[in-house]
């Protein structure tokens, strides 16, 4: 197998700022793209580089003070590729050297210095020939020569830094493929389990689809077990298309009908959803604790001196102080606060505020069953939890039932992980959890993420084998902390330079990717990088489609009708609040 038509040569270039590239002239400037993977082949390595620039050049000032008239064709054919030529910027991502020793030609002494073109020739065809069994991946630490050649990368390169999706020794999972190839890019998942990821991007470029994508990965190849909890009712049953409003996709209850349970805080909207085994789940007043009612202080409207007095009600009610405080009379109210040297104002201001959650559908006085444990069961027995929010999808309960829930099934997770620490018993093991939530910054604020769970879990990585999935398009609204410990970036498209530097936060060589980022198209592209790629990777997102239902799911899906399509998108708005 040759190298392919030569592309250009490298004519300048530093390991610190990557590498220049004159095009020759047969070849177009125009089909140079940002994102683009070539390879350049030095003497001993082939580089595997990422293209991140584009720009033209002259050899001589004077072409550009006195510019050929655009109709003067000869003049301007004349030029081009001697006089005007296109340049390119490479970044050296990985580079491929033969395992064998390379060939008795080299190196080469004084006296052979003529044999240079040739013996440069033969070691292209060596290495060019070479499986990609034989070849060892590095990191790159030097560059090709001056004048060395660079092609476009072929399907064999890709499949020497990525792998393919059925190979039996790796967990990996096709995510979408390279801009101008056809040819899978995979995540490799058990890399991708073992911290903390974020899906990011503005609003309509497809997150949620992204993230769809991610989770099936996970359940098919059994990488873990995830618990999602679907603000928008988005990942556990059938949503609206993006783009398409009489179009819907399947959530992952249709396709993995066995290993996904969900359960619903709003039992009538699920149902006009056509889910009919959906589990309620129900919260108590005596389940909120101190810390839950810090996250949601802002929506509430709760002053510090609220917050400071909630802490002197839970020390003298314990789990019932929510319960006691709504029931207290005003006079009730002042015997406290001469008693317990409790803030008149500040406690009555805080009963006032709670009262809100008396509106909430799934909020009782006390609950019967412990819904938590149902849900912790079924993710030990490894099912996959979806918890649907349907109309009760405001901030307010998003962030009050995710903390909560969140909380204790760490706190579980904590026991089993120092009890497997304990015994070595694979059997004690927990299965690794993968958390996913959205509008991920509210839950990680600088201000607060010192005090909630989720900054606890990401900060921990796998410790207690627990990690978040995050989906957010404010980026720069979490803590640089825990960005920084983000092992695997998935971001569509941001306009914001704020988010944009969030998302290279701890990240090397974020220079030449970051004009890589800006020029994304706003729909299925993402820029992926991090702890489960071997280096950063553009991709054309793998479609979520039929095709996608049939190589992934338990179920071959047929067609709806277009009337059962039609009613599912009208529940779907009216549950959206369309």
């Amino acid at each position: 197998m040759t190298l392919g038509k030569p592309l250009g040569s490298v004519i300048q270039g530093s390991l610190s700022e990557g590498l220049e590239v004159r095009l020759h002239p047969d070849v177009s400037v125009e089909d140079m793209r940002v994102g683009k993977f070539l390879v350049v082949q030095g003497v001993r390595s082939r580089f595997f580089c990422m293209l991140t620039d584009v720009a033209l050049d002259t050899s001589s000032p004077r072409i550009i003070a006195n510019p050929p008239d655009f109709a003067d064709d000869l003049l301007r054919e004349i030029l081009a590729g001697s006089s005007t030529y296109g340049k390119i910027e490479l970044t050296p991502m990985l580079m491929f050297t033969p395992i064998p020793d390379p060939p008795a030609f080299f190196p080469l002494n004084g006296k052979s210095r003529k044999a240079l073109p040739e013996a440069v020739k033969n070691l292209a065809s060596f290495q060019a020939n070479t499986n990609s069994e034989d070849i060892e991946l590095r990191p790159v630490k030097t560059i090709p020569s001056h004048f060395s050649q660079v092609y476009d990368a072929e399907e064999r390169d890709f499949r020497t830094v990525f792998g393919w999706e059925d190979d039996p020794q790796r967990c990996n999972f096709a995510i979408g493929q390279p801009l101008d190839m056809d040819v899978p890019v995979c995540l490799d998942l058990e890399r991708f389990v073992e911290r903390s990821n974020g899906v990011f991007g503005k609003s309509g470029t497809g997150k949620s689809f992204l993230t769809r994508l991610l989770l099936s990965g996970i359940i098919r190849r059994q990488a873990a077990v995830n618990l999602i909890f679907d603000m928008h009712s988005e990942y556990g049953w059938e949503a609206v298309r993006e783009g398409k409003a009489f179009s819907t996709v399947k959530g992952l209850r249709q396709l993995f009908p066995g290993q996904v349970q969900m359960f619903t805080l709003d039992p009538q909207s699920t149902k006009r959803r056509g889910v009919r085994d959906a589990q309620e789940l129900y919260l108590s007043y005596d389940q909120i604790e101190i810390e839950d009612i810090k996250l949601v202080a802002n929506d509430l409207g709760l002053s510090d001196a609220a917050l400071d007095n909630a802490t002197i009600l839970q020390t003298e009610f314990g789990k019932s102080w929510i319960i006691q405080l709504l029931n207290m009379t005003n006079e009730e109210i002042n015997t406290f606060c001469e008693e317990k040297k409790g803030h008149k104002g500040s406690i009555m201001a805080l009963q006032r505020k709670l009262m809100r959650l008396e509106s909430l559908k799934y909020m009782r006085n006390t609950c019967p069953k412990n819904y938590v444990n149902g849900i912790l069961q079924c993710l030990e027995a490894g099912q996959h939890v979806v918890i649907e929010f349907g109309s009760q999808s405001n901030m307010l309960s998003y962030m009050l039932v995710t903390n909560m829930i969140t909380r204790r099934i760490h706190k579980e997770y904590v026991r089993k992980a120092e009890m497997f620490l304990q015994t070595k018993n694979p059997i004690d093991r927990p299965q690794q959890l993968v958390i996913t939530i959205e509008e991920a910054h509210r839950f990680l604020d600088p201000a607060i993420v010192g005090s909630t769970i989720f900054g606890i879990i990401a900060r921990e990585m796998r410790k207690y084998f627990v990690t978040l999935l995050i989906v957010d398009q404010r980026p720069s609204g979490i803590d640089n902390e825990v960005m920084s410990q983000i092992g695997t970036r998935i971001t569509a498209l941001l306009n914001d330079e704020k988010d944009i530097d969030a998302i290279f936060t701890g990240v090397a060589g974020a220079g030449s990717l970051r004009s890589v980022l800006a020029k994304l198209d706003s729909k299925q592209q993402a820029l992926i990088l991090g702890h489960a790629v071997p280096m950063p990777v553009v991709v054309r997102t793998r479609p979520y489609d039929e095709k996608f239902y049939q190589e992934i799911g338990d179920t071959i899906w047929e067609e709806q009708p277009d009337e059962a399509v039609f009613a599912a998108a009208e529940a779907a708005k009216a549950d959206l609040g369309f």
